[in-house]
């Protein structure tokens, strides 16, 4: 763990007067020990434990290889359910490793999670839970385990924790957002007239591929789709003269990268020109108004004040950004709320600024950026401009 993470989780044990953090999102695990399951695509429990004397791992057996050969870490990392295995004797340290961790599993994740909080012998202490991703019956058992202990919820005090990045976070979202740009590139040189959005949202997911990221979001639209806020490219063809609207994604190093950006086929219309030009302006204003102790509140209130102002009158939205990381939708959300959240240096945004009009088109630009001492540096590396191909 790097000393930035772990500086961030002492303090939300002082705050929250506990001695051990339980995490069990997806996100949250990989915050804490760098494990990345698989096998979270099929029902299965983990937890990581993050206490003063150390770390812990809690995966079902069928994780044990996935660890023993990759990149987390953990102090002590105990397994739980069945996931049978030969070893051939030639094996190696890893393998043996794993064969031991899956040989001892436990019964039951809640058995599990008790034997990993004795390891660190914070059993019977105060320990905050992040139980927001637990099914109902696995909380239960979790409760009845621990019923020694002192139990308060931690997924606040986790997400408040990821708000500020490490540097070593923040270079992992830098080349996942480079790697969505490049793609993107590579689509711009393949888009003439005919092409369809699948065959170029095909392009592009290749594009990340090779680069070594996986797609998340993979929207582009043509002509009047672009206006819809969120569907799947289709068979619809690329005719002369309508918008491209990009919103993709990709994960690296399990950092997620977003980035939104438009072009036109031929020469823009004078309207298509003029709502592009005031969602742009949206993006400058929020840009202009993100700095350390800023209100979220500003920011998306200057966005939207600019975009009105260079001639989408009628323009609405929920907010104009938020964080982004192990997840894509991270806190904090650039919210029109007087109360809301307040900037801190560190933080890596992504700013994003959409204006939809169904039945014409719909215009979007996202730009990541991150939270410093001057206010926000740009992480792209892409022109936003509308491009004209």
């Amino acid at each position: 763990m790097y000393p930035h993470q772990a500086e961030r989780l002492d303090a939300a044990l002082a705050r929250l007067g506990v001695h051990a953090l339980v995490a069990a999102s997806a996100a949250n695990v990989a915050y804490v020990t760098g494990f990345r399951s698989l096998a979270r695509a099929v029902p299965s429990t983990s937890f990581a434990v993050y206490a003063r004397r150390g770390t812990a791992l809690v995966i079902p057996a069928i994780d044990a290889a996935a660890f023993a050969t990759g990149d987390g870490h953990a102090d002590h990392v105990v397994c739980h359910g069945h996931c049978h295995v030969d070893v051939d004797p030639r094996a190696d340290e890893a393998a043996r490793r794993a064969a031991a961790l899956m040989t001892a599993a436990t019964a039951s994740p809640a058995d599990a999670l008790l034997t990993a909080l004795r390891a660190l012998g914070v059993a019977e202490d105060a320990i905050a839970l992040d139980s927001a991703t637990l099914t109902e019956t696995t909380a239960r058992a979790v409760a009845g385990r621990l019923e020694g202990a002192k139990i308060q919820p931690a997924s606040a005090a986790l997400a408040e924790a990821r708000l500020v990045k490490s540097p070593y976070e923040i270079d992992c979202l830098q080349q996942g957002l480079r790697i969505a740009e490049e793609a993107i590139d590579e689509v711009l040189g393949e888009l003439i007239a005919g092409i369809t959005e699948h065959e170029a949202a095909a392009v592009y997911e290749r594009a990340l591929t090779r680069r070594g990221a996986r797609p998340s979001t993979t929207l582009i639209a043509f002509g009047t789709n672009t206006a819809l806020p969120a569907a799947l490219p289709g068979e619809r063809a690329l005719r002369t003269g309508e918008l491209v609207r990009f919103d993709v994604g990709c994960v690296f190093k399990g950092y997620h990268a977003e980035v939104a950006r438009m072009a036109v086929l031929g020469a823009p219309t004078a309207e298509q020109q003029r709502r592009y030009d005031a969602v742009e302006a949206g993006i400058d204003a929020a840009l202009a108004a993100i700095r350390p102790g800023a209100a979220a509140g500003v920011v998306f209130e200057a966005a939207a004040a600019a975009v009105r102002a260079g001639g989408i009158r009628t323009f609405r939205a929920h907010d104009a950004g938020h964080g982004i990381g192990l997840e894509s939708l991270e806190l904090p959300w650039l919210v029109p709320e007087p109360d809301g959240a307040r900037l801190e240096a560190g933080m890596v945004l992504a700013v994003s600024i959409p204006a939809y009009e169904l039945g014409t088109a719909g215009v979007q630009i996202t730009e990541t950026v991150l939270v410093n001492n001057g206010g926000a540096a740009s992480m792209n590396r892409s022109n936003r401009g509308l491009v004209l191909l």
